[in-house]
């Protein structure tokens, strides 16, 4: 192993770890994924997964970032409130003093008071994507399209505000759980239909003041009256709600069009990046993952990528 790496950074969430060996320049040397998020752990728990993921690693200093630092992980940080940035959360990192194997510190999320809202990796993705998108640090609305979908406004290279929209859950329970899905074949191989996609997309941005609730049921009438087939069901209701999330987005922020960053998997941010064109923004920026350049922009903020010694207490001190 070269001798000038300088970081451990680790992207621990619900289900897999990430971890990525830096050297010196911020270059990443080494990588491993595991499928052990904080509800997956190994026999031995956060440790033994540590142990693993980081074997044969020299023992430097590691920043973790995710679901690691919430009340189900190894420690609960707090969290940061907004506005955020770079600077704001690394001086939120705590200590682990119960790892003896590394120097472990574990990077906060983010909250909201009104209405409430909170984060957790997320932010340092947003960190990673400021850095490699400089463009963006002045006025930007940032998508992190998942389960729980995240829309997180900056400016002047700050986090000033976010939104969760529950879109993928919302999606899985009414295919599987409701109405809508019941009698649809199994769709787990099936292509993109695209004008499905599309259709369902238009029904949400035209659905005025009902809003999506009003206009859920219409896949179901549409596909009894021969109007939508049942292969194209899965798509209209995905093109459905992620409409709406563009519809309110749109709402909140008066009709002001803000230019858009995606980060996430490439196939769900080109349906983002679809549903984006037909509300009229420009085709948004595009970045799969950002977390790797997030762990080392936050390392670096704290002042971990030297070699003074630093406080375990809450608030880092370079």
């Amino acid at each position: 192993m070269k001798a000038d790496v300088r970081l451990i950074g680790l992207d621990w969430g619900t289900s897999s770890l990430r971890a990525y060996l830096y050297d010196a320049d911020g270059k990443v040397v080494a990588s491993r994924r595991e499928g052990w998020g904080i509800r997956h752990l190994p026999e031995g728990g956060f440790t033994a997964a540590l142990h693993a993921v980081t074997a044969d690693w020299p023992a430097c200093r590691i920043v973790a970032a995710g679901m690691v630092g919430s009340r189900q992980g190894w420690l609960e940080v707090p969290y940061v409130d907004l506005p955020a940035d770079a600077t704001s959360i690394a001086h939120g990192m705590l200590r682990l003093d119960a790892c003896d194997s590394h120097e472990l510190w574990i990077a906060p999320g983010l909250r909201r008071h009104v209405p409430a809202d909170v984060m957790r990796g997320e932010e340092t993705q947003i960190i990673g994507a400021l850095a490699l998108q400089p463009l963006c640090q002045a006025n930007t609305r940032f998508v992190l399209p998942g389960t729980h979908s995240k829309w997180a406004t900056v400016v002047d290279g700050r986090i000033v505000a976010f939104d969760t929209v529950m879109t993928g859950e919302m999606y899985a329970l009414l295919i599987k759980h409701s109405i809508l899905g019941a009698g649809l074949p199994d769709f787990a191989a099936s292509s993109f239909v695209e004008r499905a996609f599309v259709r369902g997309v238009h029904t949400a941005r035209d659905s005025g003041a009902e809003g999506v609730f009003g206009r859920l049921f219409s896949t179901r009438a549409l596909m009894l009256a021969g109007e939508l087939a049942a292969t194209d069901v899965p798509d209209f209701l995905s093109g459905l709600l992620i409409g709406e999330e563009f519809r309110i987005a749109l709402q909140r922020d008066n009709g002001v069009i803000a230019p858009l960053c995606l980060i996430g998997e490439a196939a769900l941010c080109q349906r983002y990046t679809l549903a984006a064109r037909q509300f009229g923004y420009a085709v948004p920026a595009v970045l799969e993952d950002a977390s790797v350049q997030g762990l080392w922009q936050l390392a670096s903020a704290a002042g971990l990528l030297t070699d003074a010694r630093l406080h375990s207490y809450s608030g880092v001190t370079p």
